[in-house]
């Protein structure tokens, strides 16, 4: 075989592998109080400016990483029913603010809100699902990645998980 089809050949392998977001990747492990702490953790973690949190997925209500966003630590199976260990399931907001005004989508839910993302962690993939318990359709951001719009699951969300 010719090196030209050979190069052809795995450029081609390589582009179906990333344009193929069901390829999911090994789940990162995650404590038993990640629920609570999506839930609970400070409101500068949770809602403080992404570029300053320690949480590292932002999830935004519009397209381009505007509006309204909150910052995710840790996977989350169902949006609308995080389970702190209160006996009660809570659903996932997004946060208020704005300077003059709310901004876009403060206080509403995430769940089939959400329209863009952004990943700044160093070594996970981020993955926003359409159904809950990380099935269905996704996309997916890498390290340091941003999707302004999402393609797959936009204002159709329901979990998120963290993977290798």
């Amino acid at each position: 075989m010719h090196r030209r089809a050979i190069s052809a050949m795995v450029g081609l392998a390589a582009a179906l592998f990333v344009a193929n977001p069901a390829v999911a990747d090994t789940p990162v492990p995650m404590p038993p109080d990640a629920d609570t702490l999506n839930l609970g953790e400070s409101g500068e973690v949770l809602c403080g400016d992404p570029s300053g949190s320690k949480f590292a997925f932002h999830i935004y209500y519009n397209s381009g990483e505007n509006g309204a966003y909150r910052n995710i630590g840790y996977s989350v199976y169902d949006f609308d029913a995080l389970r702190p260990g209160d006996g009660h399931t809570h659903a996932l907001v997004f946060c208020g603010g704005g300077v003059s005004a709310p901004w876009p989508g403060s206080g509403q839910y995430i769940k089939n809100n959400a329209a863009s993302g952004d990943n700044t962690h160093y070594k996970y993939m981020a993955r926003v699902y359409y159904n809950s318990g990380y099935k269905g359709n996704q996309d997916a951001m890498g390290p340091y990645q941003h999707i302004d719009q999402f393609r797959n699951v936009y204002n159709e969300n329901a979990s998120f998980q963290w993977t290798v």
